[in-house]
């Protein structure tokens, strides 16, 4: 079975409810992931905005996630979290540790959430200040596989 991502609170290309957003409770909404290849020994997760007006914007950056089939809402935004699961988050576009939800521009149409987690053959050794450009180096050459799920949110 292929690796997959997907969400209870939003189905792919549909829309993410606001208690996600800045406009509600700005915290993460459960993922859950299926099909985790044999050979990974942990996943690493970037979301991100490629409708941002100043270019992509990066909401959230984590690695050696532990192999689980759920990613639960409200991830402490902290570099390295061990409950409810063990993971290391790195600085979003924000320069903040964590998940930053869906802020869009009001009027500025209907962007794209890119959730894309990625099954790898390795743990990695970053520190606090990763940014998704980082993580992409630091996986190179280890992803075994890789799926997203997109969720839209505009702000009118």
């Amino acid at each position: 079975m292929a690796l997959k991502i997907s969400s209870p609170v939003f189905k792919n290309n549909d829309y993410i409810p606001s208690t996600y957003t800045c406009e509600g409770r700005n915290i993460n909404p459960t993922l859950l992931i299926e099909g985790i290849p044999e050979k990974a020994k942990s996943l690493a997760l970037i979301m991100d905005d490629p409708d941002a007006p100043m270019g992509t914007f990066v909401h959230w950056v984590a690695w050696n996630i532990e192999l689980v089939d759920e990613i639960p809402e409200r991830i402490p935004k902290e570099y390295s979290v061990t409950h409810p699961l063990t993971l290391n988050q790195g600085k979003n576009s924000a320069q903040q540790t964590g998940y930053m939800g869906p802020c869009p521009p009001v009027g500025h149409g209907v962007h794209h959430y890119h959730f894309k987690i990625y099954a790898l053959d390795t743990t990695l050794d970053l520190p606090q200040n990763t940014t998704k450009e980082d993580l992409l180096e630091a996986m190179e050459g280890h992803i075994i596989e890789e799926t997203e799920v997109v969720g839209l949110y505009k702000r009118d």
